[in-house]
């Protein structure tokens, strides 16, 4: 593999808290012949190996207030989806879960060409995390897993109908969203108008805009990474999805950290404790779908914790 030259996000508003570090390496994976995934490489290089990705219309660069507090301890390797943040826009057809799971084993088998194999623990938020679940190869990749709200739920009546209801919802509501933004400080100002994004830390919303706009050609304004059309899409079929995993049959320690089930729900309903009893489950006080923008220290704390228990460090 050769190293990807680095992809410049357009400068977020002057006030923003957060100040992305360059990576300290990075390689292209090639996905199906025709796709490159970006993998950048932060933290410790001798330390346990953690692999991180993102939620649906997000970049895993707006989580660094979470995985920026592993970077003492961990070798630390993020990346995007297809056609999100540092990687280009790819075909609406081709955009899917199932892509996802391809990239991802594209991902890690790259990972491991380059910068060696050993024990790899996988970090990942929302519909990322499906694709190590559905993977064939998830034994073979990883020694443990912390999935962080994963978009699942059994075929059980009333839990799926409200998890299918909140889908087709989230579909109509991505499929209405504007894609282009006159300036970075506008779509800064439409966030906190969202609910989804009232509780982030300081800084939040200023570094997802940073992280997923990019600046429209004609010097127009700025334009969404991953367009709305393609978001939607994913979302169309999560329910589809949500029901293919099975827990009973993991081979590896598996902790999924939910959003707080007794608050208003902002994207999906909540991970319920019964829907998990095989796995560690727990869920985070007064967090919604994106506790890891919301409490980050407290989100490491559960994954070391974790990791501890099961010897993972």
């Amino acid at each position: 593999m050769t190293n990807a030259a680095p992809v410049r996000h357009p400068s977020a508003a002057r006030d923003m808290c957060f100040e992305l570090p360059e990576p300290a390496s990075l390689i292209q994976a090639t996905s199906g012949g025709d796709t490159v995934i970006h993998v950048r490489r932060h933290g410790n290089p001798a330390g346990p190996r953690v692999v991180l990705s993102h939620g649906n219309g997000l970049a895993i660069d707006a989580y660094y207030p979470f995985w920026s507090l592993l970077l003492d301890e961990f070798d630390v390797l993020v990346f995007d989806l297809r056609s999100h943040g540092w990687n280009d826009r790819g075909s609406l057809r081709d955009h899917t879960v199932v892509s996802f799971v391809r990239d991802h084993d594209a991902v890690l088998k790259a990972v491991g060409e380059r910068w060696g194999n050993k024990p790899v623990i996988g970090l990942y938020h929302s519909v990322a995390c499906l694709a190590p679940l559905l993977s064939e190869e998830l034994s073979t990749h990883y020694a443990g897993l912390v999935l962080f709200d994963p978009p699942i739920a059994r075929r059980l009546k009333p839990t799926f109908q409200a998890f299918e209801e909140a889908v087709t919802k989230a579909e109509r509501g991505i499929r209405r969203r504007a894609h282009r933004f006159d300036s970075i400080e506008q779509f800064v100002e439409l966030l906190g108008f969202v609910p989804m994004f009232r509780h982030l830390v300081n800084g939040g919303r200023e570094l997802i805009a940073q992280t997923t706009l990019r600046p429209v050609a004609d010097d127009m304004g700025y334009e969404l990474r991953c367009p709305p059309e393609y978001e939607a899409q994913i979302a169309a079929y999560a329910g589809v999805l949500a029901v293919m995993v099975d827990y009973t049959i993991l081979e590896r320690p598996v902790k999924v950290l939910g959003a707080d089930p007794t608050m208003p729900f902002a994207y999906l309903p909540a991970t319920h404790v019964s829907d998990f009893v095989t796995v560690d489950y727990d869920f985070l006080p007064e967090t919604t779908h994106f506790l890891q923008l919301e409490q980050p220290d407290a989100c490491r704390d559960v994954v070391i914790e974790f990791l501890r228990e099961r010897n993972l460090v």
